[in-house]
């Protein structure tokens, strides 16, 4: 890829440097006297700096896109890029910085996984830093993912965790066998039905990832199921708000004992972070121990937790599948609920187990994006973008880049300007075009596609609208009058495909989302973007935009 200089101001104004909170700005300095020229990490504490800063001086930004700085007392100078400062202005909080909670999250049923499970080979999961970025980033987003053709060894478990991270020991050992004991200290341990649990929720803290290898699995049952249980919390808070209070403050004592165990923690089944998002989920019936509470707060504890248990079992909800030899199930348990099928007691069923961590995830995934680069999107608009776009009068490749050029004139914050100008990147598979699949009747569901691959390289600010811009037309069609009637031909006969005009319940349900009104800035850009003689940007143009932007 051709060189090109580095990031230019942001296309929105630069909030005004004397505007900006001094200790923050101060304490954020980056030059060698204040962080680690190889860590990164600070040297000075808060108590460090003067006690009454003050800006003397504000330059900029030059012509390479810094910000200048002279404080007072001490006549400290600071550099600061201006991308960096437009990213991280003083904002109300976009619930976008913790991955752990449900604004970091994808919150799925069943069938919006229908055709895009999470799935890897092994050799080509080791071989492809992309491929694993992509597994990990789904592990992180969806809550799972799964290899496929992993050797059938023993302990190798061990391995695909030490791909990512650390494995974590417990009084299970470093491994352990799922499969039928004679004397079991576990359910778990036996041929007997599970339904939807956490695993180890007595534990403080709780495994934050578990990996199943399936070895064998014959004879009839033994199939596995996933929930997502931050979408069941979440569809409790709508449904029934006083039993989601409940269950997000009232304590509930988890407890596991054996000849060589005795372990407990207090917590509540739903645990919320102080913005009130979903953090976590601990449900395991077989685990918990006798509440001691008023009688009136356990009535209340009882009802809450029966209707969370009924909302578990809700059709719709849990994803069914069966793991075969060789198979390798990576998921997130302070998320996904795990269950399985009874089966029976002489069948060959033998899954190994091991438990590592999120921050492993999330710090391997980190390393792998810092290592990227962008060149594949670049391929993209220069290759197979050259297709027809869908029945319109401009290639997607031209369509993309007037959408981010509508969006970049508007004066649109840089993460909208990427949400808009690489909007439909889902519409390919490589060098085929699967745009062509929606024309001819089928859902590619190229919004979710597209957003998945970017998050190969992007946070859910760019991620988020381009998952929900097909939704937002939909949207739009429902709620503004005249929308559907300037829609074109073709955007007209994808909105068929795509499910046609929201109903009122799912309308009010979307434009709650923490991206809505993003995506609809990205729709409407969308629309207008299908002018044959307009003076569209290169992809080099936003390329500059795009690396401030890379997430890692």
């Amino acid at each position: 890829m051709t060189a090109h200089p580095g990031p230019q101001p942001p296309a929105t104004p630069l909030p005004a440097v004397t505007a900006l909170p001094a200790a923050w700005l101060r304490d954020n300095c980056p030059c060698a006297d204040c962080r680690d020229p190889l860590s990164g990490q600070k040297l000075l504490q808060i108590t460090d700096l003067p006690a009454h800063l003050a800006l003397r001086t504000a330059h900029g930004p030059d012509a390479s896109g810094t910000v200048e700085v002279e404080w007072a007392p001490d006549g400290h100078r600071s550099r600061y890029p201006a991308a960096w400062l437009h990213a991280h202005r003083p904002a109300p909080p976009a619930g976008t910085s913790d991955h752990r909670t449900e604004a970091g999250k994808e919150l799925w049923r069943a069938a919006d996984l229908t055709g895009r499970v999470p799935a890897a080979d092994w050799d080509t999961y080791l071989a492809v830093p992309a491929e694993r970025a992509r597994l990990l980033a789904a592990v992180q987003r969806l809550g799972f993912a799964l290899l496929h053709n992993v050797p059938r060894r023993d302990g190798q478990v061990l391995a695909v965790a030490e791909t990512f991270g650390f494995v974590r020991e417990t009084n299970y050992g470093r491994l352990f066998d799922v499969r039928v004991e004679p004397d079991p200290n576990n359910l778990a341990f036996t041929s007997a039905r599970i339904s939807p649990h956490t695993d180890n929720p007595y534990r403080d803290p709780v495994p934050t990832v578990q990996l199943l290898h399936c070895l064998e699995n014959a004879g009839e049952g033994g199939d596995s199921g996933l929930v997502d249980g931050f979408a069941a919390a979440a569809l409790l808070r709508a449904e029934d708000p006083a039993a989601f209070d409940v269950l997000t403050r009232t304590p509930v004592p988890f407890v596991f004992r054996d000849d060589r165990a005795e372990l407990r923690a207090d917590r509540p089944l739903i645990t919320a972070d102080g913005l009130g998002r979903i953090r976590e989920v601990r449900f395991n019936n077989r685990s918990i121990g006798t509440l001691r509470l008023p009688a009136a707060e356990l009535d209340a504890f009882y009802a809450a937790y029966r209707a969370f248990g009924e909302l578990l079992l809700r059709p719709g909800l849990q994803l069914d599948f069966r793991l075969a030899p060789g198979d390798c199930l990576l998921f997130d348990n302070t998320r996904l609920l795990h269950a399985r099928t009874a089966f029976e007691h002489s069948a060959a069923r033998h899954l190994q187990g091991c438990y590592a961590d999120l921050d492993a995830v999330a710090s391997a995934l980190a390393v792998l994006r810092r290592a990227d680069t962008l060149d594949p999107l670049a391929e993209l608009f220069a290759g197979p973008g050259a297709a027809e776009y869908l029945g319109e009068e401009v290639t997607v490749a031209e369509h993309m880049l007037q959408a981010g050029a509508l969006a970049e004139a508007e004066g649109a914050a840089p993460h909208l300007v990427a949400a808009a100008l690489l909007h439909d990147v889902g519409h390919f598979d490589g060098a085929h075009v699967t745009g062509k699949e929606l024309m001819a009747g089928s859902d590619n569901r190229h919004s979710h596609t597209g957003a998945d691959l970017l998050a190969r390289w992007f946070g859910p600010e760019v991620t988020e609208p381009v998952r929900l811009h097909v939704a937002a037309k939909r949207y739009l069609c429902a709620v503004e009058p005249g929308y559907r009637e300037r829609l074109s031909a073709a955007s007209e006969y994808t909105l068929q495909v795509q499910g046609g005009p929201m109903g009122e319940q799912e309308a009010a349900a979307f434009a709650r989302l923490p991206y809505a009104r993003d995506a609809v800035a990205v729709r409407r850009w969308d629309e207008a973007a299908k002018q044959p003689s307009a003076d569209g940007r290169t992809f080099a143009h936003f390329l500059p935009l795009l690396t401030a932007l890379l997430r890692g």
